[in-house]
């Protein structure tokens, strides 16, 4: 199902029977709602990665926003939670919503560590909100982008969600525990986010780890751990995945040529482009751009 409401979209694809994605785009300067009956069997996980979603409960005396970064999981197995969601302009949203049989045929070796997966917790509403990680991102904007012929479409779809699933209850096995007392200091991670911000923004003309340190009054020790922490990523890393896909994008939008691309995302010759994308996505620019054609 595919809505097109002037500057908005949304579009619900159904990968089976109790397994449903919906992809929603604000573009409007209006607020847009939405609503859909869903009975208590399913779990919701909604991903914002961009704007500001708020969600209404029980007429609206209840709510909650799921805001620019973060995901939000829900399930109560003793009510029914319709989803009365209110998107604010410029917001795009991603929602997963799986039966928890299904889910639970997914993650059944898992439960140990999914915690409403556990036997204690199989009755029990849940409720998580977490920020949305970078390798989550990058797939959640792949299926966003799923220009695909509509007869694979969705196998390609489900293929991804089965992939960002196992990303988003990934734990991440590299976590120290002396890395824990960083998190605490709020002042550090809004440093660490604001460096995130910094180099998507110069991604054409990074600063150096060491004026990035600078510029968010951070040394670079803790700026590194800091990093890895949060987004599961060392700086440069991070930088090179986000700057792919950006690049991938715009290859999409068939606005610019290859050349233009690389000089949009920081490459001065389009070899080292060529290269780098080569590196990511085990093709070419223009081999990538053709297949899409095709």
């Amino acid at each position: 199902m595919f809505k097109n409401v002037g500057e908005s979209t949304f579009e619900e694809i159904v990968l089976e029977d109790g397994f449903y994605v919906l992809h929603f785009q604000n573009e409007s300067k209006e607020v847009q709602v939405f609503e859909r009956t869903i009975n208590s069997t399913f779990i919701q996980i909604h991903f914002c990665l961009r704007g500001n979603s708020k969600f209404l409960f029980n007429n609206g005396t209840y709510s909650f926003d799921v805001l620019d970064g973060r995901s939000i999981l829900l399930y109560n197995p003793q009510r029914t939670l319709p989803i009365h969601l209110e998107n604010q302009p410029k917001t795009t949203l991603v929602s997963l919503l799986i039966s928890i049989e299904k889910f639970h045929s997914l993650f059944s070796k898992e439960s140990g560590y999914i915690p409403f997966l556990s036997d204690e917790n199989s009755n029990r509403k849940y409720y998580d909100d977490t920020e949305i990680k970078p390798t989550v991102s990058i797939v959640l904007q792949q299926i966003i982008n799923s220009n695909i012929n509509s007869s694979i479409r969705n196998l390609y779809v489900k293929g991804k969600v089965y992939e960002l699933l196992s990303l988003h209850f990934q734990k991440d096995e590299n976590v120290e525990g002396e890395y824990c007392p960083f998190l605490v200091d709020e002042q550090n991670v809004l440093k660490i986010r604001k460096a995130k911000e910094i180099i998507i923004d110069r991604m054409a003309e990074p600063p150096s780890l060491q004026e990035l340190a600078n510029e968010i009054g951070l040394n670079i020790k803790k700026l590194k751990e800091g990093f890895k922490q949060i987004y599961g990523d060392t700086v440069y890393s991070f930088l090179f995945d986000y700057k792919m896909e950006h690049a991938r994008r715009l290859l999409e939008s068939n606005q610019y040529n290859v050349n233009e691309v690389g000089i949009k995302v920081g490459y001065s010759t389009s070899s080292h482009f060529i290269a780098a994308f080569k590196k990511k996505f085990g093709t070419t620019p223009k081999k990538y751009v053709m297949s899409l054609q095709s």
